[in-house]
Formats: structure tokens, sequence, C-alpha cells
């Protein structure tokens, strides 16, 4: 008989209902009845198994990291769910969707039922939201006057800025940012793929900042 966190052979994706039946169940009250029971196929880390969405999301909230990410959505770019689990995957503070509310959650992996996403009307709102809690907007964006992000002092309370896979960030995100960066690169395309570039600035901030041991 598999053990706990093993996959069941006829399971698919996850793990099967848990082994030796309700009466060897675990009674800490994390854990789901009806996933104990059926099994849990969600992509999630084995010592999450069985657990509740709740449980889960209040365990991650108990270790977030200070780094916001933003994403202008200015073309319903199917990138952001993309950030989004990248985002989920980090453990950032939140996820905020500047400009249009509705965003293709595909790519997101349902991973934003466990990452906090706010909205934003615009590129100022979320400059005040952000200035009131004294967060500093990082752009990050490959326009001519951008520094590159290799070396850059990357700010502890911040937020990763992103615009749109087209056209980048607007004016007046740019207006509100205390500073721009770009990935430097060696090739011959213009510029790489939204989601690439915010995992990769993802992992530059956390790298200055890496959790308390």
């Amino acid at each position: 008989m598999p053990r706990p966190h093993e996959p069941h052979p006829d399971a698919g994706l996850g793990v099967g209902p848990w082994p030796g039946g309700r009466a060897v169940w675990p009674t800490d009250e994390r854990y789901d009845e009806d996933l104990l029971k059926h099994g849990d196929r969600r992509n999630v880390e084995d010592h999450y198994r069985y657990w509740t969405m709740a449980a889960i999301i209040a365990d991650i909230d108990a270790r977030r990291r200070p780094l916001h990410v933003a994403i202008e959505n200015l073309d319903h770019d199917f990138n952001i769910g993309s950030i989004v689990r990248t985002a989920n995957a980090f453990a950032v503070a939140a996820v905020h969707i500047v400009g249009k509310r509705r965003w293709n959650r595909r790519g997101a992996m349902v991973t934003d039922r466990y990452q906090h996403v706010y909205h934003h009307e615009s590129a100022q709102d979320f400059a005040a939201w952000s200035a009131e809690r004294g967060i500093a907007l990082i752009g990050i964006d490959n326009i001519p006057t951008s520094t590159p992000i290799e070396g850059a002092s990357l700010a502890r309370e911040s937020a990763l800025v992103f615009g749109s896979e087209a056209r980048g960030l607007s004016p007046e995100m740019l207006a509100a940012c205390q500073a721009v960066h770009h990935i430097t690169q060696y090739g011959s395309t213009r510029s790489i793929n939204v989601g690439h570039a915010a995992a990769i600035a993802m992992w530059a901030w956390s790298i200055q900042h890496p959790p308390a041991p």
C-alpha cells in the first residue's frame, strides 16, 4: 500500500486516498476530509497534500516575502497568468493587476487561488496605494533610459512592475517608478517574453533578500 505523499498507482497526477481508511486519518484541522477520502490531485507541494485551501494560504501568509508584483493589463495579455504562477512560487506578498479587471487565468494553473491578487483602476491609483505603504516601484522594461538589473540594488519593500507584452510600461506607470531596469540580452531579439522577464526579475530580487533562516 502506498504511503501518504506517494503517487497512488491509479491516481494519475497527485496522490490517492489516504492509505488505511478513515480509522487512520490525521486529526489535524488543516486536513480536508474530502481529499483524504478521494485523493489530492492538485498542483501543490507534497507537504501540502490533503490540506484545505485555507490552511495552505494561511501557511504561506505566515512567511510571505515583502515583494509585490504589478502587471499593467492593457491588452488582456495571456502572460499575466504565467506571472501570477511565478509570483506564487516566490511567495510574494501580492500581485496587482493594473488597468482592465479581467485577465487570462489559464496560465496561472489555479495558483491564483493561493496568491493574493488585487486590482487597481490605473497606474496613478496603484502608485498612490504603494506610496501610502512605502513600497518602491521598480519598472522592468528595456527602454533607452533603463539600467541593467544585474548589479542593481533592489529595495526590500518594493514592487516589480511589468507592462504588456506588446507595449511595455505605460508613460503613466514609468513616471511613477523610482527606477527602471532591463535584463541584459546578448542575442538578436529585441525583447524576451514578459512572463520570462518577470521570473528573472523575481529571482534577482530574491537572491538579494533571502528569507531569514
